[in-house]
């Protein structure tokens, strides 16, 4: 295991204080770079605890159409993974909250494996998901396992057969991100089932926390997923934010409205 940063430093905090933690996602870049800085730097104030921060690829195979088109609106913008890093670098000035870089592998290879994990952890990230890269499949390529000093977060559905889930949860690093429901990313009116039952099980695999997202989009629902899990992501509905108030020369103090009773919500659990 490489050396503890700043993930392992926030859950074990939380895991001190008895606290879930708060993972939002917004993708780089969206609606621009200055103010998807000012948007981190206001996810921060309203109290999350991780940030995935999502590199712009042009076939985001696993998102749903909310994600999509925030990648697209990034691209539109000018973004690409050099200017994202240097997103991260920026942020970092001003902040320690960790940071998770959420991407496909296509734009990690296309700038060079091992040079984007040592850039990246230069500027600041500390993890790394890489949606589209499974672990028997790193296993067979070196470069592919060789991390540096990210954490590579591993994903757990519940499609996840279950004689997988040992090896994924085992395996895992800085946390693991179970996937609450089958399909790609969105909002959902309602809690996929299920959910205590299978943190449970994946908990007996593994020592580092659990977090469970997909769907989560209202105070009441990030609750009921922190009462059973270490933490809980949000994501669509945060970037649907960015999307309504993207023109507002005040989108950031806007999402910072809209996340402050999400982590409240979910630090009452």
């Amino acid at each position: 295991m490489i050396s503890e940063n700043r993930i392992d430093q926030r859950f074990a905090a939380l895991r001190k204080s008895g606290e879930p933690a708060f993972v939002a996602y917004v993708c780089a870049g969206d609606p621009d770079m200055d103010r998807s800085l000012e948007i981190l730097s206001a996810l921060e104030r309203a109290g999350a605890d991780v940030i995935e921060l999502g590199i712009p690829f042009s076939d985001p195979m696993a998102d749903g159409i909310v994600n999509q088109m925030a990648a697209h609106r990034a691209l539109e913008a000018g973004a690409d993974t050099r200017k994202v890093l240097e997103l991260v670098r920026r942020f970092r000035e001003g902040s320690e909250t960790p940071l998770v870089l959420f991407t496909y592998l296509n734009p990690v290879y296309a700038y060079g494996f091992a040079a984007f994990h040592d850039t990246a952890a230069e500027a600041g990230a500390d993890g790394i998901l890489l949606l589209d890269l499974p672990p028997d499949e790193a296993i067979l390529n070196r470069e592919l396992t060789e991390s540096g000093c990210l954490r590579h977060i591993r994903l757990i559905a519940p499609t996840t057969p279950s004689e997988r889930v040992p090896k994924l949860a085992a395996a895992a690093e800085g946390f693991v991100y179970y996937v609450s429901r089958e399909g790609v990313t969105g909002a959902q009116t309602s809690l996929a089932e299920g959910i205590a039952e299978n943190v449970s099980a994946i908990k007996a695999h593994t020592e580092v926390p659990v977090v469970v997202g997909f769907g989560i989009s209202t105070p009441e629902q990030a609750a009921a997923v922190a009462s059973s899990s270490d933490g809980v992501v949000v994501g669509s509905a945060i970037v649907r934010e960015i999307e309504r108030h993207g023109a507002d020369p005040a989108v950031a103090a806007k999402v910072e409205a809209f996340v402050k009773p999400l982590v409240d919500a979910a630090k009452r659990r």
